[in-house]
Order: C-alpha cells, then sequence, then structure tokens
C-alpha cells in the first residue's frame, strides 16, 4: 500500500494517524528515498493530450510527479504534509533544473482539506491518497475546489479489486475505491453538472515486486471543469 503498511484492519483513529505530518515526518526520516522518484505512470498517459499550464500536485510525496510535471512545461505547486518530503521534492527540482517553475507547500487533508485557492489550476493531480470513509467526501471535495474552469482533476488510486486478488491488504473496509466514488461524491454522474467525465477506468498494469511482475488494478479519473 502506498499510505500504509501494518497487516491488520485498522480502527479510525489508525487511519487518520497515517494521514499525519508525524507519521510520514518519520517515515520519510527513516530513509534516503522512500519512493521511486520515476513519475506515476498513470499521470504521464493522461496528461500526454494536455497542454501545459499550472498544475497543482496534491500529497506529492518526494515529488516524482511534480519534478515531472515541471520538466513537460506545467508550473507546479507541490504540497504534502510532510516537510521532510518537501524539502527532498525542492532538491530533487533543483537537481532536475526545473526549482524556477516549482514550488512546494504544506497540506494537512484532515485539517483543511482544501489545498489552494477555489478554481485556480488547470490541473490538480492526486496520486494514491487513500483517506478513511468519513473524510473522503470532504477531502475530495477540498481538493477538487482548486480546479480552474476548463481544468482538469486527476485522481489515480489502488482499486478494491487487488484486495479479492491478494495483491494488496485493505486495512480497512473501503479504503481502496472504484471510480464511481469519486464521481459520485463530486457530481460527475449527474447529467448537466460541473464536470465532464474524460476517463473512469480501471486498468491493469505490472508492479515488479521482489518475487516478480504482479498485476495489480488501478482506479483512475480524469474529469474537466465545465
Amino acid at each position: 500500500m502506498h499510505r500504509h503498511e501494518h497487516h491488520h484492519d485498522q480502527t479510525l483513529a489508525e487511519l487518520r494517524d497515517a494521514l499525519t505530518a508525524g507519521f510520514w515526518d518519520e517515515r520519510y526520516g527513516g530513509s534516503d528515498r522512500v519512493w521511486s522518484g520515476r513519475p506515476n505512470q498513470r499521470l504521464v498517459e493522461q496528461v500526454a493530450d494536455l497542454t501545459p499550464g499550472t498544475a497543482l500536485d496534491v500529497a506529492c510525496g518526494e515529488g516524482g510527479d511534480a519534478v515531472w510535471l515541471a520538466k513537460q512545461g506545467w508550473r507546479v505547486t507541490a504540497v504534502d504534509v510532510s516537510q521532510v518530503a518537501l524539502s527532498r521534492v525542492a532538491q530533487h527540482a533543483e537537481e532536475e533544473g526545473v526549482a524556477d517553475r516549482l514550488k512546494v507547500g504544506f497540506y494537512d487533508a484532515l485539517a483543511d482539506p482544501r489545498p489552494a485557492g477555489r478554481r485556480t489550476f488547470d490541473l490538480v493531480t492526486v496520486s494514491f491518497l487513500h483517506v478513511p470513509v468519513p473524510d473522503f467526501a470532504d477531502v475530495y471535495r477540498g481538493i477538487a475546489e482548486a480546479v480552474a474552469p476548463g481544468g482538469r482533476l486527476l485522481v489515480t488510486a489502488h482499486h478494491p479489486d487487488d484486495v479479492a486478488t491478494g495483491a494488496r491488504h485493505d486495512h480497512g473496509p473501503g479504503l481502496m475505491f472504484e471510480p464511481e466514488r469519486v464521481l459520485e461524491t463530486l457530481g460527475a454522474d449527474r447529467p448537466g453538472g460541473p464536470w465532464e467525465v474524460e476517463v473512469a477506468d480501471t486498468p491493469v498494469r505490472e508492479q515488479e515486486t521482489p518475487d516478480g511482475p504482479l498485476a495489480v488494478r488501478d482506479t483512475v479519473v480524469r474529469l474537466r471543469r465545465r
């Protein structure tokens, strides 16, 4: 799992604790690098046909996606709950020569689910941010507020099918989600609503593991604000 590691169904308090600055500062502080530094495959696929503009990367981690976007010409704001992670994003951007197109900021989803101003960014992307079911609507509606008219929201997540196949442990009911939850939460499933559904898919990819390639399924939703 991207967000949690304990192999038991966690309580709501435990799930929320795993979204805090203390949890992630400790996690990042215990290793020189937690993630690969490469951009998320689904992000690369979904922005290929978009014209670079302003982008917000929510829960950016160590900045693989944010730096890649900046290298494609986007002006990026990368936000996360961990200051340790944000310092690594800034360093990565400097090393890749895109520090002038990338800035970082603090974002605590549970304290305030809105990561930025209303209707500000041409692209808002959030990858593998799995929050407890009681917090899902507030967090994802808050994130969606940052999308400008004509802009896109891109959500990528682990699909619940991975629990059935044994590819992942769920850690609690409803933590993973299908595209339909995003559409229903944001009202994108209603005719004449504020969003045009450009992608609502559940593609499969191969994930490398110590035991060899493993087939995993993603939830991918791309919406355009009308």
